[in-house]
């Protein structure tokens, strides 16, 4: 995709539109390769607005949140809080280019890329 938008450095990407787009598809690979072989990725978006990047469900088959964010200081919108919500998720991540993890409510934690591996402990 970064060649057929004439994307062909990092600085061009970091100025270009598809930035959030790029870096949400990545990180999502990065997720499903460390996940077991037989986990099942979703996306989830509801007509009322609600929605999460990544939706998979743990071992005892309860929902597992997962939203990416090109952002430093990365916030979770109205239509994620509802989804987890609908979902009754178990917990849920922020995942973000930062270098520190810190929870943002009692089962939500904004971790960072290099801490994904958090993440598949849960499975």
């Amino acid at each position: 995709l970064h060649a057929l938008l004439m994307v062909k450095t990092f600085d061009d990407l970091q100025s270009h539109p598809v930035v959030g787009s790029s870096w949400e598809g990545f990180v999502i690979e990065q997720i499903a390769g460390i996940l077991p072989e037989n986990t099942l990725l979703y996306f989830y978006r509801t007509g009322a607005g609600a929605e999460i990047d990544l939706l998979v469900f743990d071992r005892k088959n309860l929902p597992i949140a997962i939203e990416v964010k090109y952002s430093l200081s990365p916030k979770a919108e109205k239509g994620f809080w509802m989804a987890c919500e609908d979902l009754s998720c178990k917990k849920g991540f922020i995942v973000y280019p930062g270098k520190e993890s810190y929870p943002i409510a009692r089962n939500i934690t904004v971790l960072p890329v290099k801490e994904i591996s958090k993440i598949a402990k849960e499975f």
